[in-house]
C-alpha cells in the first residue's frame, strides 16, 4: 500500500511538472508570449489567451470560456493529464487514510510498550542531564543516613551556583540530627537567610531525586515531606489574607509533620502585630520541640531576636546567624553562617540602600534610638512639645555638601578641580 501511495504521488507531482513545462512549449509553438495555464473547480485545467493574440490560437485548441479580455481553451492532452492528476489526488487521500487507520490499530495493540519506552527514554533523559550537570559543576554524591538528620559541608545554591560568576556563590554548611533538630537563623536583612533556607530545601530535593549535589559532601536521611512557609501571598478570591494563608500553612506543618519531615519557615508571624507574631512563633517552636509525633527537622529564619533565647532551655534548638561587617555605618554582607545569634537587623541601612530619602532614614534612626531607650512613641511617651520639636528638628547638612559650598569653581584650575573630584569620591567610598 505504501508503494502504491508513492506511485500516485509521483503521478501527481509529475502532472504538475508536465503542466509547468507545457506552458513554455505552448508559448514557443504558438508565438503567444502571454499564454498561461490555470485551473478552477468548474473547468479544471485550461489555457488562457488574451484577445490581442486570438488570431494565433491553433485549430486543435477547444474554446471553453469567453472573458472580457481573454479566451480560455482546453486541449485533449491537457485534459488527459488533468484526469490523471485529479484521480491521483483522490487515490492519495484514500491510501493515506487507510495507512493512518492501519497505523492507529497497530499503535493501539502496542500502547503499553510504547508508554514504557517513553517512560524509559524520559528517565534516561533526566539522568543523563543530571550526570552532565554534576560533571560540569563538580557535584558530589550524597550518602544516606539511617536516623533522621542532614549533614551538608559547604553546600551551594544550585541556581546561584550557575548564575553567578565562578567562585562567587558563597558555600554554607548545615548540621541537623535528633539532638540538634531546630535551627534558628538570624541576621540582617539582605544577608542571605532566605537564600540559605531555599538552598537546603533544593539540595534535599536534588539528592532524594537521585542527583549529585553542589557541595563538598552531603549525608541525609530520606525526607517524607518538605513543609514551607516562604514569601507573602494572599488568596483574594477566597477572602484569605496574607496572615491567614501563613497560618494555614503553619497549621499543615503542625498537624501533619513527622520525624522524617523537613520544615522551612521564613519569617513566620510577621503578618500581624509584633507581640502576636512573636508569641505565635515562640509557641510553634515549643510545640515542634516537645511533640512526640510532630517532630520534623526545622530551619526557622526570623527577625524576632527574642526567640534565640529558646536555645538556652530547649535542648534540640540551636542558633546560627549570617555574618556581616559593620565598618562605621558601612555594612558589608558576607553571606556566610556562623554559630550563635545576632540582635541586629540593619533594616534602616537596607532602606537607605533602596533609595529611601535621607531625611526619612535619619528620622528612623532617631525613633529607633528612642524606642530602644524605652522612650516609646505612644501616648504619654512624649509630650506634644517634645514631639513637635523632634518632628521639626532642623536637618543636619551632609559634610560633603558643606565642603562643596566652600569651593569657588571660578578660581579652580582644571587640574585642581579634578583632584577635588577624586578626593570627594574617595570620601564617599
Amino acid at each position: 500500500m505504501a508503494e502504491e501511495l508513492d506511485e500516485y504521488r509521483d503521478i501527481h507531482s509529475g502532472g504538475h511538472n508536465w503542466i509547468k513545462s507545457r506552458i513554455e512549449k505552448e508559448k514557443e509553438s504558438t508565438g503567444i508570449p502571454n499564454l498561461s495555464i490555470g485551473c478552477n473547480k468548474v473547468f479544471g485545467y485550461y489555457i488562457e489567451v488574451s484577445n490581442s493574440h486570438l488570431s494565433k490560437v491553433p485549430e486543435h485548441y477547444i474554446r471553453k470560456q469567453t472573458l472580457v479580455n481573454a479566451e480560455r481553451f482546453i486541449t485533449p492532452d491537457l485534459k488527459e493529464v488533468e484526469s490523471r492528476i485529479f484521480r491521483a489526488v483522490d487515490l492519495i487521500e484514500k491510501l493515506e487514510s487507510a495507512l493512518f487507520f492501519d497505523l492507529r490499530e497497530k499503535v493501539a495493540k502496542r500502547l503499553d510498550g510504547i508508554r514504557n519506552a517513553g517512560r524509559m527514554l524520559a528517565q534516561i533523559d533526566v539522568l543523563s542531564s543530571l550526570s552532565v550537570l554534576a560533571s560540569k559543576r563538580g557535584y558530589v554524591r550524597p550518602e544516606l543516613l539511617k536516623s533522621p538528620g542532614i549533614s551538608i559541608s559547604k553546600g551551594r545554591h544550585p541556581v546561584l551556583d550557575v548564575l553567578l560568576p565562578q567562585g562567587e556563590c558563597v558555600p554554607n554548611s548545615l548540621e541537623l540530627d535528633q539532638t540538634r533538630r531546630i535551627l534558628l537563623v538570624t541576621g540582617p536583612n539582605m544577608a542571605g537567610k532566605s537564600t540559605y533556607l531555599r538552598q537546603i530545601a533544593l539540595l534535599i530535593v536534588l539528592a532524594q531525586a537521585g542527583s549529585f549535589v553542589p557541595a563538598e559532601s552531603m549525608a541525609f536521611s530520606p525526607i517524607d515531606r518538605i513543609f514551607t512557609r516562604i514569601g507573602s501571598v494572599d488568596r483574594i478570591t477566597r477572602g484569605q489574607s496574607t496572615f491567614l494563608v501563613e497560618m494555614a500553612e503553619a497549621a499543615a506543618l503542625l498537624n501533619s509533620s513527622t520525624p522524617d519531615s523537613l520544615a522551612i519557615l521564613d519569617e513566620i508571624g510577621r503578618g500581624t502585630s509584633t507581640y502576636d507574631g512573636l508569641s505565635l512563633a515562640w509557641s510553634m517552636i515549643e510545640y515542634l520541640h516537645d511533640s512526640g509525633t510532630h517532630r520534623p527537622m526545622v530551619l526557622f529564619a526570623t527577625h524576632y531576636h527574642e526567640l534565640t533565647v529558646l536555645a538556652n532551655f530547649l535542648p534540640d534548638v540551636a542558633n546560627v546567624n549570617v555574618k556581616v561587617i559593620d565598618n562605621g555605618g558601612k555594612v558589608v554582607f558576607l553571606y556566610n553562617l556562623e554559630e550563635g545569634s545576632t540582635d541586629e537587623s540593619y533594616g534602616i541601612h537596607v532602606a537607605s540602600m533602596a533609595g529611601v530619602p535621607s531625611k526619612v532614614v535619619r528620622r528612623a534612626r532617631k525613633v529607633l534610638s528612642d524606642l530602644e531607650a524605652g522612650r516609646h512613641l505612644m501616648p504619654g511617651g512624649f509630650s506634644e512639645d517634645q514631639m513637635e520639636l523632634q518632628l521639626n528638628e532642623p536637618e543636619a547638612e551632609d559634610p560633603l555638601i558643606e565642603e562643596l559650598k566652600k569651593i569657588d569653581p571660578d578660581s579652580l584650575t582644571p587640574l585642581r578641580a579634578l583632584e577635588i573630584l577624586y578626593e570627594l569620591r574617595d570620601r564617599i567610598n
